[in-house]
């Protein structure tokens, strides 16, 4: 950890943005490194998901409070605590999905040559979603969120050099076992977003009655 602003901060804190920009800026060099660095369930979460996973809450929480958000030319603010409530229950439920996904990927291993592994299957969930958590600050002025979405992208990338490494997948394999991954957490997503919409909308009604 060489950079200036990394020694500024915390040894946790500074842990986590050079991970962070490892696995953003130098994928092919990091995801071995991560394969042979030992964890647990907790040691991934704890501070790393924890923590960049509640960039995009809270950044669309502030941004929609303070800008609003605009469709069609009509900005809407959210209720205050409607939108906590959103905040929190996204929150919780990217956490879990990114449990959810690590099943999915440890469960598909062997139908495409690879090998079973659990907390292997979880490194690559977590850290593959750097991208999209990092990008999640855009959240914070609502009509950037489209860019924002769109680096998140960047994180199909990341799975895709991801996967061979950690799982042991030939890499003639590689993509069609991203592809497979990916549509699993295109489901996972809107099945989360959906959930979060139908327990945040009796707070929001509540709020604006």
């Amino acid at each position: 950890m060489t950079d200036a602003p990394s020694n500024n901060l915390p040894p946790v804190a500074a842990g986590i943005v050079q991970r962070a920009k490892d696995i953003l800026f130098k994928p092919k060099e990091t995801w071995p490194v991560i394969a042979a660095e030992p964890a647990t369930t907790q040691s991934i979460y704890i501070p790393y998901v924890l923590l960049l996973a509640a960039i995009g809450p809270i950044a669309q929480f502030i941004g929609g409070q303070v800008f609003g958000i605009t469709v069609f030319s009509v900005t809407y603010h959210p209720p205050l605590m409607g939108a906590l409530v959103s905040a929190v229950l996204g929150y919780g439920l990217a956490l879990v999905t990114v449990f959810l996904l690590a099943l999915v990927i440890d469960a598909l291993a062997p139908n495409f040559g690879g090998q079973k592994d659990q907390i292997q299957a979880l490194k690559v969930a977590a850290y593959s979603g750097t991208a999209g958590w990092v990008a999640g600050i855009f959240g914070l002025i609502p009509a950037l969120s489209l860019i924002g979405a769109l680096i998140g992208l960047y994180g199909l990338y990341l799975l895709y050099l991801g996967l061979p490494v950690l799982m042991k997948v030939p890499q003639d394999k590689a993509l069609g076992y991203t592809v497979v991954v990916v549509i699993v957490a295109i489901v996972l997503f809107v099945i989360a977003g959906m959930v979060v919409g139908a327990l945040a909308a009796p707070s929001l009604l509540t709020i604006r009655g």
